[in-house]
């Protein structure tokens, strides 16, 4: 397993990690018991329906964050609160959580959402509020840099928003060089989902995978609420490909895989972060194994920075698992607390009367070790971490196969 520049702190560190910020808050009637003020972080994912595995993690882990600054009592006087939501995966309920979590004037950070394309409905009420959002998985590059991206053109058109994942101009082509010149694969079917994610998520992939020399035998498109993918499956099947990639999400890349291999297709199924997780296998079935997915960052079991967090969300005792992005969540978390900090120590320990834009200005500068290596933005608001993880289908799970940078 190569790995290039792969940030990792000591233990030391880590156990810091945990501990790293916490912050003050505004009044707004929302006095803790003990007579301090409290500091709301909203959550907006989808905490039901198929995705909801990915979302659940996303909501505890940042109330793991949560808890850890209110037990260390880390600034003194002041409760910090989360308000979740669930999304369900749909813009047009992200775009009202976003409308209720800006009414909400207690309210100074919001973590989330999982999908693109619900952010896409949620950016400009943030904006236009000055709240600061931090997606633990958004990957869809025109989100920081603009609809013209592709063509070099990037302008930053919410600046109330970042995230600490890294993108699909990055994750399209890590896994076309991984399957190109690694995994020997010369041959791809391309299916995407039609939406924000899927569909730009393709697009990069067959780009970098044509620029190395890679040959597309076919392209097409499923809706992902029909789990009868025959029509496909019988191009992929004529069309002499030796992998298959899909944009898009789990709860339609197992059933897609599944019925490929049904078909008497044997070749892998290849996605990004969107399939990672041990549903796509229970959906896939044991014809699964051998298929490939790409995720944000190196493997947070794999980090000594995380062993704290990993072990404090097992006592905190969540049924559900932290799941592929529980990891940036916490960090994303804490960066709205370290922002929420620096703004109440540069004001004599009280928030001011402007604590969101205060705070949204703060975020921009923070720099800190978290569970997932170093959490920092850059001028577009996109994650100065860079790390990305190649998995295969092992038994019942991804196994990480190879971490690294794109070109590494």
């Amino acid at each position: 397993m190569r790995h290039r520049q792969l940030i990792a702190v000591t233990a030391a560190l880590a156990a810091g990690a945990l501990t790293l910020t916490a912050c003050g808050s505004r009044d707004d009637k929302g006095g803790a018991a003990d007579g301090g003020t409290t500091v709301v972080i909203g959550v907006d994912a989808p905490l039901t329906g198929d995705l909801s595995a990915l979302g659940l993690g996303i909501k505890n882990s940042a109330d793991l964050a949560i808890k850890q600054a209110n037990e260390k009592n880390y600034v003194k006087g002041v409760t910090f609160k989360i308000e979740a939501l669930d999304d369900q995966a749909q813009a047009s309920s992200g775009q009202q959580n976003a409308t209720k979590l800006t009414a909400n004037k207690s309210v100074l950070g919001v973590v989330g959402p999982l999908n693109s394309s619900v952010s896409e409905a949620m950016q400009k009420v943030f904006d236009d509020a000055k709240l600061v959002q931090i997606s633990p998985a958004n990957t869809s590059p025109s989100l920081t840099q603009g609809p013209k991206w592709a063509e070099g053109q990037k302008t930053r058109t919410y600046k109330s928003y970042f995230r600490t994942a890294t993108t699909d101009a990055i994750q399209g082509p890590y896994a076309a060089q991984y399957l190109f010149n690694k995994a020997g694969k010369k041959k791809v079917f391309i299916i995407d989902d039609k939406k924000t994610y899927g569909a730009g998520l393709a697009g990069t992939f067959k780009g970098e995978f044509t620029k190395l020399g890679g040959e597309v035998a076919g392209e097409g498109h499923i809706d992902p609420e029909s789990k009868d993918f025959s029509a496909i499956v019988t191009q992929v099947r004529s069309s002499g490909a030796d992998v298959v990639y899909y944009g898009g999400e789990y709860p339609a890349a197992g059933p897609l895989s599944k019925q490929i291999k049904a078909s008497g297709t044997n070749i892998p199924l290849v996605g990004g972060d969107g399939i990672k997780d041990k549903k796509y296998v229970e959906l896939a079935g044991a014809t699964a194994a051998g298929d490939f997915a790409t995720s944000v960052g190196a493997p947070v079991e794999s980090l000594p920075s995380a062993k704290e967090f990993i072990d404090n969300y097992k006592k905190a005792g969540y049924k559900d698992d932290y799941s592929a992005y529980g990891g940036y969540s916490y960090d994303s978390t804490w960066a709205v607390i370290e922002a929420v900090k620096k703004v109440v120590e540069a004001n004599n320990g009280k928030l001011p009367t402007d604590a969101r834009a205060k705070v949204l200005e703060a975020v921009q500068n923070v720099s800190f070790d978290g569970v997932t290596g170093k959490v920092a933005f850059d001028e577009y608001g996109d994650a100065t971490n860079k790390q990305l993880t190649v998995y295969k289908v092992e038994g019942d799970d991804f196994k990480a196969v190879e971490s690294g940078t794109l070109g590494g």
